[in-house]
């Protein structure tokens, strides 16, 4: 559907397309069960784990800003929810505060400093759940996996094609803008528990420049005034998503070690922080910036 779309209205990335099997399948299973499918090859590309250049990071936002301005026309598509719940963020409270109360003693003394922080932090998806709820910020088709490694660039660097949709849905489009900042604007690897002043602000600006270029004028004025608090809210989630999967445990994320997932929180919070003082949010204020 999504593709439809974008031929529909002359796009000027390649677009990647599903290969049918030979008796016309998208899906094939193998003898032992695996599913399998195959999609068009984009010679010569490249792709990047973090922006090597400030140049980059803006091409990558601002071809994201052109593919969600061509996808969102005035008729949203009847697209399936490909995760359940993955932008519930009412749900993501929820799951802590149960994580929190049956977590083993030992995890919840290794992650107190984390937990502390995070408590006091707690409201701050807050005013995003309103504005849903309320309907004070439109539904529109996101990516929702807007991280630079699915944009797809020549060796020169400019930018092909955006790949992997299988996580597209309709929802806010300022978890995408969140998104962005979360994953471009950490200066080191989010596995770095030990991670200082890892917040890029250089990054951030030319970011939010690169996602305002198409975008800008269809945004709402809700959602234009939303972005730098959308930018806190993305993080903050993220930051408890890991925390969560600590206390119960680690059972979701892959770790190589009893302490990775804390390592991750530790290096949100600190994302989060050096993100909050560059916007001149105080401390443990929930607020739009």
């Amino acid at each position: 559907m999504i593709n439809e779309i974008l031929k529909a209205n002359d796009y000027q990335f390649q677009i990647i397309q599903p290969i049918p099997s030979q008796n016309n399948r998208l899906l094939i299973e193998d003898a032992n069960g695996q599913p399998w499918r195959m999609l068009s090859f984009v010679e010569n590309s490249i792709t990047f784990l973090s922006a090597p250049s400030l140049q980059v990071a803006f091409e990558a936002a601002k071809t994201f800003s052109y593919f969600l301005t061509t996808i969102n026309t005035e008729k949203l598509p009847a697209i399936e929810d490909s995760l359940p719940n993955f932008l519930n963020f009412e749900k993501r409270v929820a799951d802590y505060k149960n994580a929190l109360k049956d977590a083993a003693p030992h995890l919840k003394e290794n992650a107190n400093i984390e937990i502390e922080i995070t408590n006091q932090l707690l409201s701050l998806p807050d005013q995003w759940i309103e504005m849903e709820k309320t309907n004070q910020i439109p539904k529109r088709i996101i990516h929702a996996d807007v991280k630079i490694s699915n944009i797809l660039f020549d060796q020169n660097h400019q930018p092909l094609a955006v790949i992997d949709l299988d996580t597209m849905m309709i929802s806010t489009i300022l978890y995408d803008f969140g998104t962005m900042i979360q994953s471009y604007t950490n200066a080191a690897h989010e596995d770095d528990g030990s991670a200082k002043n890892n917040f890029n602000p250089e990054m951030y600006k030319v970011v939010k420049e690169g996602f305002l270029f198409y975008l800008k004028e269809k945004l709402t004025p809700e959602e234009s005034e939303s972005l730098d608090y959308a930018a806190q809210v993305t993080i903050y989630i993220q930051e408890l998503r890991f925390l969560t999967d600590y206390l119960n445990g680690s059972t979701y994320y892959s770790i190589t070690h009893p302490e990775h997932n804390l390592d991750r929180t530790k290096n949100q919070l600190e994302l989060l922080k050096g993100l909050r003082e560059y916007l001149g949010a105080n401390e443990f204020e929930s607020r739009r910036v």
